[in-house]
């Protein structure tokens, strides 16, 4: 059989690398992340830390059920990063006095400080982005867009899957 009659037929070759969106968007984060950590580095902070503390200084106290959503993340994700962060003194757990199966996080005075010093990396990371802020808002607005259309298709999928 020669090669000819086993090439695939056009529309059954996927397009090139290049072309996927998942991975223009997952070089785009891994590039993205990558800049932060020499930011983060000297404060003895992970990028996935830098994410809670942002959180918890914009929230205050907040449930680690709601820290996951907020996040994004699951739970075995949040529940290692809020161990280290209490045990680096940055943020302390607490059960809610009237409802002892809610877990409450927030920042220690410590963690306060710490949120304080991460004023500067936002701006180091627009440099490094090199977009104008509208082009960085209009970004945003897409990829939000996009994670909400995808997060809908996902949620139906299952729903059907389980049907």
């Amino acid at each position: 059989m020669s090669d000819e009659a086993n090439a695939p037929e056009p529309n059954d070759v996927p397009p090139m690398l290049d072309k996927h969106l998942c991975f223009t968007l997952y070089a785009a984060s891994r590039a993205l992340t990558g800049a932060y950590r020499p930011l983060l580095e000297p404060l003895g902070l992970t990028y996935p830390q830098y994410l809670v503390l942002v959180a918890l200084g914009e929230h205050r106290t907040v449930s680690v059920k709601d820290l996951v959503a907020i996040l994004q993340l699951d739970y075995g994700t949040v529940t290692p990063l809020i161990k280290r962060l209490e045990a680096n003194g940055l943020l302390q757990r607490e059960r809610r006095a009237d409802d002892e199966r809610v877990v409450q996080v927030a920042l220690t005075e410590e963690g306060v400080a710490l949120h304080r010093r991460l004023s500067s990396v936002p701006p180091a990371i627009g440099d490094a982005v090199g977009l104008a802020p509208e082009e960085i808002a209009t970004l945003q607005t897409l990829v939000r867009r996009l994670t909400v259309n995808v997060n809908r298709h996902n949620a139906g999928a299952t729903r059907q899957r389980t049907a």
